[in-house]
């Protein structure tokens, strides 16, 4: 055997490795998603009771509003409207995060291929963030500006959440990397590392758009882009397995199309079309 072919063994070895610890996480990942449940519905209900709580609360005060300073009364309502704030961002992120527990719950299932009628500007939001803040645990000298156009009067659309939202999770976690790369590569010229996601209704399909002014990508990845395997990552850092997965699910499981244009150093844009029906 040449020197090559051992390398290309001792590769191949290391991608496997890396693929059981990713499937011993995602185990561990259902376990904890299934524990978390639990605390999260308490935070969300308790929220709401709490919204109801200061609404009796201020009623009481509407009755006693002759009986308080004026100073007082007005001081006391604006805690109360701060509070109110407050627990409808709980509620709200909550929610949020109740929503990716059931995804991780419902792919750790087995159900890869029910197709849920699913608002996908809620969806993409929340693995938008969901990736930035990801890589923001692991690197916090990280940042990128994110700038998001979503179609509210995009209906719902029947997709397989869970997968839809893994393709979403690649591309974010893709142009967070190439934009966190060049800014470490950059020391003399300014610059800021921006990505743009921009879903709307193209016709009778979803066209979603997933743009980033990072390093990007030259002729020779392009041709080996959707090959599994292929990754321009240290090992350990990836498995090359995720944007041939993303292919597979928006072609195959959606009946849609993927593409992408880049330009070395400048940026990367991929583009997704999947049916409304």
């Amino acid at each position: 055997m040449n020197e090559d072919s051992m390398k290309e063994l001792e590769r191949l070895r290391k991608q496997i490795s890396q693929q059981e610890k990713m499937a011993s996480l995602g185990l561990l990942s259902a376990g904890i998603a299934h524990e978390i449940q639990n605390p999260l519905n308490f935070v969300i209900n308790f929220s709401k009771l709490s919204c109801k709580l200061l609404q009796d609360m201020e009623d009481v005060l509407d009755e006693l509003e002759s009986k308080l300073p004026a100073d007082a009364d007005e001081e006391i309502r604006e805690i109360m409207d701060d509070l109110k704030d407050n627990m409808c961002k709980i509620e709200e992120n909550g929610n949020r995060a109740s929503s990716i527990v059931r995804g991780i719950l419902l792919y750790s299932r087995g159900k890869d291929d029910e197709y849920i009628p699913t608002d996908l500007c809620q969806l993409t939001k929340e693995y938008v963030w969901l990736s930035y803040h990801a890589v923001r645990a692991n690197n916090k000298s990280f940042n990128v500006a994110i700038t998001e156009e979503y179609d509210n009067t995009l209906p719902q659309v029947k997709v397989i959440p869970q997968d839809f939202s893994r393709a979403v999770l690649n591309l974010m976690n893709n142009a967070c990397y190439a934009v966190f790369s060049k800014s470490k590569g950059v020391s003399t010229n300014p610059y800021s590392p921006t990505i743009r996601v921009k879903l709307a209704k193209d016709g009778d399909r979803v066209r979603l758009v997933i743009e980033d002014n990072g390093l990007g990508i030259t002729k020779e990845v392009k041709e080996q882009l959707y090959t599994p395997f292929f990754t321009t990552k240290p090992v350990g850092e990836g498995t090359g397995l995720g944007l041939s997965i993303t292919k597979s699910i928006i072609e195959q499981k959606h009946n849609g199309t993927i593409e992408m244009e880049s330009e070395p150093n400048e940026f990367t844009r991929f583009t997704i079309t999947i049916p409304i029906q």
